[in-house]
């Protein structure tokens, strides 16, 4: 760290008073002579009135917001750590001035036109490379140039709707354009994340700090993409990778915000060369589809064969005009590294005027003059894969710095450059400027890389007013990417005026929407979230009457644990564990199940679950057999409770709450009728009828009606027969018989599907018998009528 001088304007202890920038380079909060940037004056003024205690308080809500929100992304860099990260906000956020922002806005603007029209030249006429402007090779190898999309017009005519930019301040003080996002940009989600975070730390803006609001650009955008739909009643949805994308939690919370329909390829198909979104109502056409996959994997008819996540057809839907990608197919073409080296002369000629945005200087070693300047000056470059799309701090394993190479190594990529230059492209090495972040009570420097957002609406492409900054974890530029331990910030955008309040909720006009349609995998999900939680609390319920009753007798024999033993073993419980990993798998399950929904699932609902699981896989690391066993189930099951009536309670009414429902019916009465097929075990142990009375949460209201004392029957009725008591079979079928009756009914037979004619065939039967002709044979027939409804389920809306 330099020895610069110090601030002009930083009087006394202020938190920022101790601050210095880093080699003496070009900083945010700072400028040239050490005082404050006017734009940061009164907001660094406030955080100097603020006591260490009360910043950290500020930090600490806007954490609890991220987590609370359950903001993650997916790491993969190898260190066996967990895959999903909480998202690693830095609360202090980077202020730019407005006008300095509406300068790069239309820098922007002007590069996202540009590569609009190099976009739509290649896949129409190729004059660019016709022209010498563009080299063939770099074209042709360019493994996201798509041959099948060439010759293809978008249906709304335009290639590019949502773009991001890298953006960095170089040591110039001017803003430099470091890498092109044009292929399925992500971020903006996170950056309205960030916003809504960082405004929780600051509610208390000082006077005269502006902050210019992000909601009007993703209402605008919305607007665009309905636009876009043609006035059709087609579908419009964010189309995603899935759950194990790294961003996934962004596609799931973009949908929900805008009130889109999340999908999955697997969700899609086409008919006739039209998408259609396979729902539980039928087949739904699909107008507009903002794309979140690499396109290479959108088709496997025509593009990439291995891809499982694409909808084959999906090429022939856009070659027909019925579908409008947002981007187009192969509009990732224009964010290779190698790219960078040709638009200076591909904006001069066909705007005749130089880029307002430059981009760091760019060689591709695939043309003998710049391949020689790379070789003579290798030592002041990052070199790096020509048709790579990350950029050099997000990729340094391949991203090679030429001054810090050995001789032995340096001599090798030589030879490279030499035999295969095309495969190669040198950068200049920038050092970014820097800004801020709270280090141990103290505010340090660190570089960043600012990533910006433009979206074409109906009055032309418009910018959003901040933005997000990925923050180096270190001095050292290449540790910026969040896999290497860096940090994001919000981007503030700070004007002279007051700004209006905007957002995404109508006006005083009621407009009520009707449902949105419910993707069949969508409704599998919710009922097999239903089933797992039910499966939990089922085996949670078992696990506890056997470790009471271990606690009892301590070493002594007990028939009656033998039953309860065999009875977990047959259902994958290994009793020898406290807390056994059959039931961890079943918890996990429901959060697999509630991950695919993410967009359908609310927060409170997420940190339920998320609490579930975590106290679950807690005690399984230290919970001992018996008394201690039985009190952590207990809180397991309070929790479980606790998540179930939030989802009974909270979520609304509609198609997908009846498949959640469904499914903890199901679930809840195939457990009950195996579970009592134990009544009828060969040697009946002592005390079983009060623990299955137990286990069915009945004791009380068994004594209200039976008495003290259970006998077989007694258990029988009330757990099979009693249509008052919710833990009974026959009132889990009379649920399923009113859920079945609500459910959509397009495209299934006109008569009664099989599922609701096998509901009302079992309503029958249980209705006609007495407990005295339940069996052994009985128990086992209606466990095995209630798991067919599932299959009958699944065929009539999953396949």
């Amino acid at each position: 760290m330099s020895t610069a001088p110090p601030l002009s304007s930083a009087a006394g202890d202020g938190l920022h008073s101790r601050y210095r920038t880093l080699w003496g380079g070009v900083d945010e909060m700072l400028d040239a002579d050490g005082g404050l940037r006017p734009v940061w004056r009164r907001f660094v003024r406030m955080l100097d009135g603020l006591s260490a205690t009360e910043l950290a308080a500020r930090f600490a809500r806007a954490h609890q917001y991220m987590r609370d929100a359950g903001v993650y992304y997916r790491a993969y860099d190898g260190t066996g750590g967990p895959p999903e990260r909480e998202w690693p906000l830095s609360p202090l956020p980077v202020l730019i001035d407005a006008e300095e922002w509406r300068q790069i806005g239309a820098g922007l603007v002007q590069r996202a036109e540009l590569l609009e029209r190099v976009v739509a030249d290649l896949h129409g006429p190729q004059q660019l490379v016709a022209d010498g402007l563009l080299p063939p090779e770099l074209v042709a190898a360019n493994p996201e140039f798509l041959r099948p999309l060439v010759g293809i017009r978008p249906r709304g005519g335009h290639y590019l709707h949502f773009c991001a930019f890298e953006l960095g301040r170089g040591p110039d003080g001017r803003w430099w354009v470091l890498g092109d996002r044009t292929q399925a940009p992500s971020g903006a989600g996170f950056a309205l994340e960030n916003r809504v975070a960082t405004v929780r730390a600051f509610p208390d803006l000082p006077e005269g700090v502006h902050l210019q609001r992000l909601a009007g650009f993703f209402r605008r955008f919305r607007d665009a993409l309905l636009e876009l739909a043609d006035g059709r009643m087609d579908a419009i949805g964010v189309l995603t990778p899935g759950p194990n994308n790294e961003t996934y939690y962004e596609h799931a919370w973009l949908a929900r915000y805008l009130g889109f329909l999340l999908l999955e390829g697997e969700d899609l198909t086409v008919r006739d060369g039209r998408m259609h979104v396979r729902t539980v109502s039928g087949l739904q056409p699909v107008g507009v589809l903002w794309r979140r996959l690499d396109a290479a994997f959108a088709d496997p008819l025509e593009l990439r064969a291995d891809s499982w996540i694409g909808t084959p057809g999906a090429v022939e839907a856009l070659r027909a005009g019925a579908l409008s990608m947002v981007n187009a197919l192969g509009s990732g073409v224009v964010e290779t590294r190698a790219m960078q080296a040709f638009l200076p002369r591909i904006c001069e000629a066909l705007t005749g005027g130089p880029l307002q945005l430059p981009g760091i200087a760019t060689w591709w070693c695939g043309q003998p003059a710049e391949r020689d300047e790379v070789i003579a000056q290798a030592e002041r470059m990052l070199i790096g894969p020509a048709f790579s799309t990350r950029l050099p701090y997000e990729d340094p394993q391949a991203t090679l710095p030429g001054a810090q190479l050995d001789p032995d190594d340096r001599r090798a990529l030589l030879h490279k450059l030499r035999s295969d230059g095309a495969q190669w492209v040198a950068q200049e090495a920038v050092r970014l400027s820097t800004t801020p972040i709270h280090v141990d009570g103290r505010l340090e420097p660190r570089p960043f890389v600012l990533r910006a957002f433009v979206a074409r609406t109906p009055d032309g492409w418009e910018v959003m007013p901040g933005g997000f900054a990925r923050i180096g974890a270190q001095a050292d530029t290449r540790a910026i990417a969040m896999q290497l331990g860096g940090q994001a910030a919000d981007v503030w955008v700070v004007g002279d005026h007051p700004v209006a309040r905007d957002t995404l909720l109508p006006g005083s006009q009621l407009n009520r929407r009707e449902a949105a349609a419910l993707p069949s995998r969508a409704a599998e999900n919710l009922l097999w979230l239903g089933r797992y939680t039910e499966r939990s609390e089922a085996i949670a319920r078992v696990l506890r009457a056997y470790h009471v009753r271990l606690a009892e007798i301590g070493d002594q024999p007990m028939p009656l644990l033998d039953v309860l033993g065999e009875y977990l073993g047959r259902m994958g419980i290994d009793v020898a564990e406290p807390i056994p990993p059959g039931l961890l798998r079943s918890l996990d399950g429901a959060a697999t199940s509630a991950g695919r929904i993410r967009d359908r699932f609310s927060p409170d609902g997420w940190m339920a679950l998320h609490d579930l699981s975590t106290t679950a896989n807690r005690f399984a690391e230290r919970v001992a057999a018996g008394d201690d066993a039985s009190r952590a189930v207990t809180v397991l099951l309070r929790k479980l409770a606790g998540f179930s009536g939030l989802l009974h309670e909270n979520m609304y009414r509609s198609t997908g709450w009846r498949f959640l429902e469904i499914g903890r019916r199901i679930e809840r009465a195939l457990q009950v009728a195996e579970l009592l097929a134990l009544l009828f075990h060969d040697e009946t142990p002592a005390g079983l009828h009060q623990a299955l009375l137990e286990i069915g949460d009945s004791v009380m209201t068994h004594r209200g009606r039976y008495g003290v004392n259970a006998g077989p029957l007694s258990v029988l009725d009330l757990l099979v027969l009693d249509g008052a008591n919710p833990r009974s079979v026959m009132f889990q079928v009379e649920a399923l018989r009113h859920e079945f009756a609500q459910l959509p009914v397009a495209g299934l037979p006109r008569t009664m599907p099989a599922f609701a004619r096998q509901a009302m065939r079992l309503h029958t039967e249980l209705s006609t018998r007495d407990a005295g002709t339940l069996d052994a044979a009985c128990l086992a027939g209606l466990a095995r009528d209630i798991a067919g409804l599932y299959e009958q389920l699944s065929r009539a809306y999953f396949h």
